[in-house]
This record gives structure tokens, sequence and C-alpha cells, in this order.
């Protein structure tokens, strides 16, 4: 990979992965400032505690979308190297944004879009992992979890080895950023999937 093309691609992915859509989407629907609503946290499980389905579905796509659009035009305008690096960097934008002083979100749809856009089976697998275990116990962070320690798995069977270890970068950033959730969790007071705050 040439340096400055993927230089550059990191660069605008991290800035598209800041988009707070979250915020993006309260604000449009009347909802107040979401990071005083619920857990406080910008993605769209919060915009659902809110009861407004429409604004969650809207945050889920393009929180989804920015990781995904990253790792499409890194590809199409770079090269497949340059893919994997943009998906990174697009999730970091989520986590860390510069527009929201660097206090983000969760990641994890921008991590789902990013494995889809990477490799559909790969994706696939990841979201089929979250929505079974969401069905099953009703907690969208440990679907998380569970869907983010079984990405570089699904990679290494369905992409490539290399690919699995970005992937394991990206799957230990999101088990990291549900550091407060695992507590919640294992005490029993984790809220679940459309509990309101």
């Amino acid at each position: 990979m040439a340096f400055f093309p993927t230089l550059i691609t990191a660069l605008l992915a991290y800035l598209l992965g800041s988009v707070p859509f979250g915020i993006v989407m309260a604000r449009l629907f009347g909802l107040g400032d979401l990071r005083q609503i619920g857990s406080g946290n910008i993605g769209a499980t919060n915009v659902l505690r809110t009861g407004h389905k429409p604004a969650a579905l809207l945050t889920l796509i393009g929180d989804a979308g920015k990781g995904a659009a990253a790792v499409l035009l890194a590809r199409l305008l770079v090269g497949e190297g340059a893919a994997g690096i943009a998906g990174l960097f697009a999730l970091l934008g989520h986590l860390f944004p510069v527009f929201l002083g660097f206090r983000g979100g969760k990641g994890v749809a921008t991590f789902l879009g990013t494995l889809l856009a990477l490799s559909f089976p790969v994706g696939l697998a990841g979201c089929a992992t979250w929505l079974v275990c969401a069905l099953l116990f009703r907690f969208s962070s440990l679907s998380a979890l569970v869907a983010a320690v079984l990405a570089p798995v699904f990679t290494a069977i369905f992409y490539h080895w290399h690919g699995a270890v970005l992937v394991a970068v990206m799957s230990v950033l999101v088990i990291v950023k549900h550091n407060a959730n695992i507590q919640r969790l294992r005490a029993g007071t984790e809220p679940r999937i459309g509990q309101k705050g």
C-alpha cells in the first residue's frame, strides 16, 4: 500500500466514523440530548430507550452505513489493503469522535457494518450471532460481546488470517468500550433491549 493514499484514507474514514448519527437523529426527532438519556450512549440501543423506533432504526443504519461506506470507498479508490484500515479508523471515529470531544459510542453497529463490507459472509455471521443472542437473552451488550469475540474466528474462516488480526483489534476496542456493561451484567443491573431509560 502507498503510504500517503492510505494515510488520507485513514483520516477521511475517521472523520466519517466521527459523525454521531444517534445525536443527529435525536435532535431531528426532538428527543433531546441523547447523552442525557438512558445510558448516555450515542448509539441505536440508547435511542431505542426513548421509545422512538424510527429514530433508533435510522441511527442503526447510519452507524452501520458509515463503517461500510468507509470500507467500500477505500477498496474502490485505493485497494483491498486500505479497506481494512478504513474500517478500523471508521470504528475509531465512532468510539472517539472529534466532534464530541472524543467521547463516543460503543461501536457495535459501525463494527458490524465494517464486517459486512469487508466480507459479506463474515458480517452476516456477526449479525446473526448478535441477533440470536439478543432474541435469547434480550441484552444488547451481551449480544455485542459475543459477536465481537467470534468475529475474528469468522474472519479467519470466511475472509483471511491477516484480516482476522485487524478484526481482532477492532473486537478488543468494542469489548473494552463495554467494560461498564460487563460490570452491570455481572451485577444483574444491565437494562434489557427496549427498556426505557
